[in-house]
């Protein structure tokens, strides 16, 4: 794994009911045993910028690349793409987790395009771990003539973000199109948080 995240750190952070997990027979055979299954049903993710997929009410398992979207659309695709298990979703993308290599990649049904977009589960862990804590403890002045100040300091944030992430994992930010470069570039313009930005001044929560 490239980051070392422990299911304490998580919980010191965001509250026990705050970690969303996947439980190990939601998982094909193939994927069970994996360090990113394992991770996952762990550790865990905490929810809000993230969601992972709870597995279907019936069979218990989640669903495989190919319940969600026509792999024959993507062409980019590896050849075994339909029977990764999803485990979430980000955006507008689907997250897939390659049981052979351990990268998590996203689909984008609309855009009919995948992506490599985590080099491993911790690294999906770590960047989501550190947008929520972002979103919630950053905090605006509240002063109409700080507001620049505020942006420019959240923007620098962000940014802190990419650089401390794509120099362990180039996956995530690797150009501006990736989801997670979407999302930063939504932190940065003061999207994601609650209420007014500019006349709250304790930290937001997410939506």
């Amino acid at each position: 794994m490239l980051f070392d995240i422990i299911r304490s750190e998580l919980v010191d952070l965001f509250g026990e009911g705050r970690i969303a997990t996947v439980p190990a027979t939601a998982f094909p055979a193939a994927a069970a045993n994996t360090e990113g299954a394992r991770l996952l049903q762990t550790v865990g993710v905490p929810s809000g910028t993230l969601w992972l997929r709870e597995p279907d009410e019936d069979s218990g398992r989640l669903p495989r690349v190919q319940d969600v979207v026509d792999v024959g659309d993507f062409e980019d695709a590896a050849e075994d793409a339909g029977e990764w298990p999803v485990v979430g979703w980000l955006l507008n993308a689907h997250l897939a987790l390659d049981p052979g290599s351990g990268k998590v990649h996203a689909f984008d049904a609309d855009a009919e395009t995948v992506q490599e977009l985590h080099t491993d589960v911790s690294s999906l862990v770590q960047v989501a771990l550190r947008f929520q804590r972002l979103l919630e403890e950053f905090t605006f002045s509240g002063d109409d003539g700080d507001e620049q100040a505020d942006f420019e300091r959240l923007d620098g944030e962000v940014e802190r973000i990419r650089e401390e992430t794509s120099s362990v994992d180039p996956l995530p930010f690797q150009d501006d199109e990736t989801v997670w470069s979407v999302v930063g570039d939504e932190i940065a313009m003061g999207q994601r948080f609650m209420g007014d930005s500019n006349a709250n001044s304790t930290p937001f929560l997410l939506r």
